[in-house]
């Protein structure tokens, strides 16, 4: 599939800035099944100082500094991205959760690489904190022996189907504890409590950014900037890889969803944060525009 991405975010202070450093994670990866090109990146006021740089996790990250008096602040990226289908689940369907979580722990010396990478992703992190509470409650999924991708799905299921989507319920600083309490929250929320779940376990899950494709209602035409950033998670399975869910919508990615980044969780591929010295009170506007594209030569040409 082919899409053309645009995100916006604009912010207006309620007194001038007059120095800021930022960082912008805003730039889709290129992946085996995603080819990013012709990304435009649009920064207003136009930055002193302006670098790309990839950060420990792969991603793509925009630095930019503003050195003079400003009132707001808009960055704007443009790409378009080609995507194929994610690898096949077939291949690991019989592996047992309590395997993966041996190989993935093992002794440093008798572990290969990629579970060596791995267990970066089994760690607690600054939004995710390993617990007791959340343990029992994967257990219901992690069933004594159970393979792997029957766990892994079933736990996204479940999460679906037990808690709402609200965006008025959390907060960035909303703890795990209260969300699953409360059984209410959003794409972060769940994909936090998806990676709290199964770390508390022992397993090896990380953080993914990106977008994916929203259709309107029947009969209705899709709001120019009505999309938005979304959330999921990626389980380490030893030997084979990583194996995408999405817990808020129930199912795992496909062709229609774009990736940004992935880290330990949210804190690691925040689109946009910085520093900066003024500027008062500010409001935040955000508009996310994914629009499929029909097949076109320019990607076919670059051998995608």
């Amino acid at each position: 599939m082919r899409f053309q991405l645009r995100h916006t975010t604009r912010y207006e202070y309620s007194s001038s800035a007059s120095l800021s450093h930022n960082e912008a994670r805003i730039l889709p990866r290129n992946l085996p099944w995603q080819h990013c090109a012709n990304a435009q990146v649009e920064i207003s006021p136009t930055p002193m100082r302006m670098r790309e740089r990839t950060d420990f996790f792969g991603n793509r990250v925009v630095y930019f500094s503003l050195e003079a008096l400003h009132d707001e602040l808009q960055v704007s990226v443009t790409s378009e991205i080609e995507t194929r289908p994610r690898p096949t689940q077939d291949f690991f369907s019989t592996i047992a959760w309590e395997q993966a979580v041996s190989d993935t722990t093992a002794d440093p010396r008798f572990s290969n690489r990629d579970c060596l990478d791995a267990r970066l992703y089994v760690l607690d992190s600054p939004f995710v904190h390993q617990h007791d509470s959340l343990a029992r409650y994967a257990m219901d999924s992690f069933l004594p022996g159970r393979n792997m991708l029957d766990a892994v799905l079933d736990l996204n299921q479940r999460i679906f189907n037990e808690f709402s989507y609200d965006p008025d319920s959390t907060t960035v600083a909303t703890p795990l504890s209260e969300v699953l309490a409360n059984r209410r929250g959003v794409c972060q929320d769940f994909a936090h409590l998806a990676i709290g779940c199964m770390r508390s376990l022992g397993l090896a899950v990380r953080y993914v950014s990106g977008y994916m494709e929203t259709l309107p209602p029947p009969g209705q035409e899709k709001l120019v900037g009505a999309d938005a950033t979304h959330a999921w998670v990626s389980v380490f399975i030893p030997g084979w890889g990583w194996l995408e869910i999405d817990p808020t919508n129930g199912c795992t990615p496909d062709e229609r969803y774009i990736i940004l980044g992935w880290g330990r969780d949210f804190a690691d591929v925040t689109p946009l944060k910085g520093v900066m010295t003024g500027g008062g009170e500010h409001k935040l506007t955000v508009a996310v525009d994914v629009i499929a594209l029909k097949d076109e030569p320019e990607l076919q040409a670059q051998g995608f």
